[in-house]
């Protein structure tokens, strides 16, 4: 639409239940302003043209925790907070992308090689979504797009997926009459962030963004993930879905993840499989003795360990968001809490013993849910966030103790969007 139609459609009823759709609430005066902001902006700098908004939401993993990598099973869900984008088409092959969070990003679709002095940024992964796009045989062209992002950098809710997949989006929205599939573009991510960015990563993300709601995803086949869609909140069971930044020094981490997905590796390969889900719990156990004396890691063991129980773990989620099982579903997220701090390993920065925030934070929530509801590690792990399932009438206490921890702002209560990354109009 043009600007004057789309303002006027912005202030309109139809767009009001589009809105609540999207947000998950009623309460919809601030974020409609906040696209009429955008909109005013984009008009501003750019002139009128055909515009469109695009909202790419956060996520949450449920269930599966350092799962993907190995071509296993998770559980995850799309949230109500979004980076959201308006943007238009323009002549000159370059991509304009504007976020007033961050510097302005301008990308020449011209030259879509690997630039190894834009690893680790975000150019990096424009170039690298256009580039596979083409190869696809889809197409692309520049564009204008001022950004406005609410899931930031640190906040534990994959800003970059959230970022690719939105990129993937404007691009099918505006020169592939939007038929780019939500699976398609989950998978062009994660070759930008592997290839262009530089960044080994699963798929989980970028599939939980770019689908919606609460998915349930086996990586057996990478190229072909199965989803499965699941209708379930957990406000309906008298609980709401809180995510805690502990606000830890991410500094110097980079070895830590690696060496996750480096030691499961390598115990796969004395399987002689390339993934764990390749292989099974049982002949890892007949076979320890020998892959222990060789290898000499004992943590990779128990992070592969970890692997096989939180793989089956996931199935068993699924099911029991299924069912409407809330209970059995709380009881695994304990025993998945339970497991990445015992086995994965992933709570603690081991060459920094004494910055333990997951560790405190997960010890805070135990001290007011007394056994109710459930926490654990949310997503990498390692100073970063923690995922807590926590009764209505606690929520109160557990933002106070929260907030007076780890700052005000260290708080999210949020809950599960239907809808992943779109094209709203």
């Amino acid at each position: 639409m043009k600007y004057q139609e789309l303002k006027e459609y912005l202030l309109s009823s139809d767009f009001d239940q589009i809105l609540r759709n999207v947000i998950c609430c009623d309460d919809i005066g601030k974020e409609k302003e906040r696209y009429l902001t955008l909109l005013e902006e984009a008009f501003h700098s750019y002139g009128d043209g055909d515009y469109h908004f695009i909202s790419s939401p956060g996520r949450s993993e449920i269930g599966g925790n350092h799962t993907d990598h190995q071509h296993g099973h998770v559980l995850a869900a799309a949230l109500n907070i979004d980076n959201l984008a308006v943007v238009k088409a323009n002549d000159d092959q370059i991509v304009r992308y504007y976020d007033k969070a961050f510097t302005p990003i301008e990308v020449d679709l011209k030259d879509l090689s690997i630039h190894e002095e834009e690893k680790n940024t975000s150019y990096a992964l424009i170039r690298g979504i256009a580039a596979k796009l083409e190869e696809e045989g889809y197409k692309t062209g520049g564009f204008y797009a001022i950004c406005d992002s609410h899931v930031l950098i640190g906040s534990g809710i994959s800003s970059s997926a959230c970022f690719e997949v939105m990129v993937a989006e404007i691009f099918s929205a505006l020169y592939n009459d939007d038929s780019v599939t939500p699976v398609q573009r989950a998978i062009y991510g994660q070759y930008a962030e592997n290839v262009y960015f530089g960044k080994p990563s699963g798929l989980m993300d970028q599939t939980a963004i770019s689908v919606g709601g609460f998915v349930a995803i086996d990586f057996k086949d990478s190229a072909h993930p199965v989803i499965e869609n699941h209708d379930f909140s957990f406000s309906d069971y008298g609980y709401e879905l809180i995510l805690v930044n502990t606000k830890g020094d991410h500094a110097d981490l980079s070895d830590e993840y690696a060496a996750i997905t480096r030691e499961i590796k390598d115990v796969a390969h004395e399987l002689g499989v390339e993934y764990l889900a390749d292989s099974d719990l049982e002949t890892l156990l007949k076979n320890l003795p020998s892959i222990r004396e060789k290898l000499k890691n004992d943590r990779g063991l128990l992070r592969s360990i970890h692997f096989y129980n939180e793989d089956e773990r996931a199935v068993k989620q699924k099911e029991a968001v299924k069912e409407k099982d809330i209970d059995r579903l709380l009881s695994l997220m304990k025993e998945s809490a339970r497991s990445s701090y015992e086995y994965l390993q992933n709570i603690n920065v081991s060459s920094r013993p004494w910055s333990q925030s997951l560790g405190l934070a997960l010890a805070l929530v135990d001290t007011v849910l007394q056994g109710e509801g459930a926490c654990r590690v949310h997503g990498g792990g390692f100073e970063g966030t923690i995922q807590i399932v926590c009764p209505k009438d606690k929520v109160r206490k557990l933002k106070e103790t929260m907030n007076s921890v780890f700052g005000d702002d260290s708080v999210m209560e949020l809950k599960v969007r239907p809808s992943g990354t779109k094209l709203i109009i």
